[in-house]
């Protein structure tokens, strides 16, 4: 028994709780609540862009000042940051178009696609980087002007790690795991500019292999965040959930006045939102209007307690009799193939 559906409420004290704190799980509703999920991310990554692109640019114009080739790498870690807003937008705006007979989902799943490619350009970061590194190691060079490239490095450090913080809590709060993956990417540039903060520190005290060393502990390091980001977005690939939000669903689900058991319960993300299949046992001598009724109330029992949840199929199994066959056994064959 599936349920995409309009409900409304009869009781007197649903309609007062309503007042105080109002709410609906209409399919308007729920694309208005989707739509302003994705302006979020779309503002988070305007003004991530924004804040990146002003410190690039200043650290352009002390590049060519200095002749700096560390913060020429920065410089260009930070503009490819900045640049991975671009994959992680389409995605937000193509989230928005509504689900037809080809997508039938909808394309939120095109987040995903997005941060894969921000795992893809970490990943190349972190090649670069220690690329760098290692060719500085074997070929030291003099760094000129170093106060204005220590500068530059911490505008570029405090640059990407603000833009850290504001897409990975953006990124947390509407449930966007390519937004947290590019909250990690600026990290590692901010690693990066710290590398070249501490390797002009080594260059004035006249330590000129300070800069590889330095890049080659700040590549360690990005390896690291790289794994982070690896790990929370093939995650998201591969319909992960955190088991908490399953606990919770089947405990909502167990509360809901004629639900006598939960079967099969699955949550899968698409893009930054949940659904929800679930399979209800309930009285096997109900009638089909009041097994619907069930099915509805446990609906709205998840939609209320499962955060981000948009969509919920319920199913309803009659509970067996003795000596019942299974009502499922002519789909056994069918099981695996």
């Amino acid at each position: 028994m599936s349920h995409p559906h309009h409900h409304r409420h009869h009781s007197l004290g649903h309609r007062l709780s309503h007042l105080l704190k109002p709410h609906s799980h209409d399919t308007a509703d729920k694309v208005d609540s989707a739509l302003e999920s994705s302006a979020r991310g779309m503002r988070a990554l305007w003004v991530s862009l924004a804040v990146l692109g002003a410190t690039a640019l200043l650290q352009a114009v002390v590049v060519v000042l200095s002749g700096s080739v560390a913060l020429l790498g920065d410089t260009a870690h930070n503009t490819a940051d900045a640049l991975t807003a671009v994959p992680l937008g389409i995605a937000f705006v193509l989230g928005r178009r509504a689900a037809n007979r080809r997508f039938t989902y909808g394309y939120g799943r095109a987040e995903d696609l997005a941060g894969l490619v921000i795992v893809l350009t970490i990943a190349v970061s972190a090649v670069l980087a220690g690329w760098v590194a290692v060719d500085r190691l074997l070929d030291p060079r003099p760094v000129e002007h170093v106060p204005a490239v220590a500068v530059a490095a911490l505008v570029g450090f405090a640059g990407n790690e603000w833009v850290a913080r504001y897409r990975i809590r953006i990124g947390r709060e509407i449930g966007s795991a390519a937004l947290v993956a590019d909250g990690l990417h600026a990290r590692t540039d901010g690693f990066t500019s710290l590398a070249v903060l501490l390797g002009a520190g080594g260059a004035a005290l006249g330590w000129q292999l300070a800069d590889p060393v330095v890049g080659l502990a700040i590549t360690a390091a990005i390896l690291l965040v790289l794994r982070d980001a690896a790990r929370e977005v093939f995650r998201r690939v591969l319909d992960a959930v955190d088991p908490a939000l399953v606990d919770r669903a089947e405990q909502a689900l167990l509360e809901v006045p004629g639900v006598r058991g939960v079967g099969e319960l699955r949550l899968r993300w698409i893009g930054h939102r949940l659904r929800a299949e679930v399979a209800v046992v309930v009285d096997g001598e109900t009638t089909v209007r009041r097994a619907h009724a069930v099915a509805v109330a446990a609906e709205h029992a998840l939609l209320h307690a499962v955060p981000r949840l948009t969509a919920a199929l319920v199913h309803a199994d009659p509970a067996p009799a003795p000596g019942e066959a299974d009502p499922h056994e002519a789909l056994a064959h069918h099981v695996g193939t």
